[in-house]
């Protein structure tokens, strides 16, 4: 079994909070695969389990409020017996421009009240999806600014985000976390795709024994021929070098 969590607050009225944006990405995925079940309560949270690609799923959307996240998280693992690598959260970040993503493993919780409950039930070593949502600018905004819900601007990077999710989640649940990134970036940030793949591509290999050098010795090696085909070797003495300078022009007048 796979787990893949989404956090956010429970309730409509945080329904489109920017600090919902991982269960919107859930709600995607289990709008987009038909193989889920209906959500139903289960694990201190809101559950559902299907298929993607060859993985079995389970959905989960923890009902405790985002800073009691590892509880719900918990009680799933230790039912399931899930492994800290089958287990993607997936949240809010502030440090991420709207509309950027980051895959990461382990690490710390940066802050964030989800993570920091999930951290301290089940260690760091699970992966984490980091959505980003933008910085207010001022560290006294932010909490109305994640509390707060996004703009109708906000929907032309937000649905092509999720959709996208959705569309490659299997990905997700067979551990292919680099693809699943290269998929994103390709649908979401194709220019930016084209330029690492233009980067990634290596130079023609060189034939061996031909050496990568100027054409400027082969260029010389002209110039001196033609030095020596213009100015004869002359004697500096003798009847020769008398004669030579006569019919060249340097010898005495008379």
């Amino acid at each position: 079994m796979r787990l893949i969590v989404g956090l956010g607050n429970p309730g409509a009225k945080y329904n489109h909070n920017r600090h919902n944006i991982g269960f919107m990405a859930l709600d995607e995925i289990h709008r987009q695969n038909s193989s889920f079940s209906p959500w139903r309560s289960r694990f201190q949270g809101q559950a559902s389990e299907g298929r993607l690609g060859s993985e079995k799923v389970l959905l989960l959307k923890p009902s405790t409020y985002m800073n009691e996240s590892g509880r719900a998280v918990g009680e799933a693992i230790r039912f399931f017996k899930i492994e800290p690598q089958d287990i993607v959260v997936i949240y809010d970040e502030l440090d991420l421009p709207p509309a950027k993503f980051r895959m990461k493993t382990g690490g710390g919780h940066g802050g964030h009240n989800g993570l920091r409950s999930i951290s301290a039930h089940i260690g760091q070593d699970y992966r984490r999806l980091r959505l980003g949502i933008g910085h207010p600018g001022d560290k006294k905004l932010v909490s109305n600014y994640v509390l707060g819900d996004f703009s109708k601007a906000d929907n032309d990077w937000l649905e092509p985000l999720l959709r996208e999710i959705a569309d490659h989640c299997a990905l997700l649940a067979e551990g292919k976390d680099s693809q699943f990134a290269n998929k994103l970036t390709l649908a979401l940030e194709p220019e930016k795709a084209r330029r690492a793949d233009d980067a990634g591509k290596k130079a023609p290999a060189r034939k061996p024994g031909i050496p990568q050098s100027s054409p400027k010795p082969k260029a010389q090696s002209h110039i001196r021929q033609a030095r020596k085909a213009k100015t004869p070797d002359i004697p500096k003495s003798g009847p020769m070098a008398d004669m030579l300078k006569k019919l060249l022009g340097g010898g005495d007048k008379s």
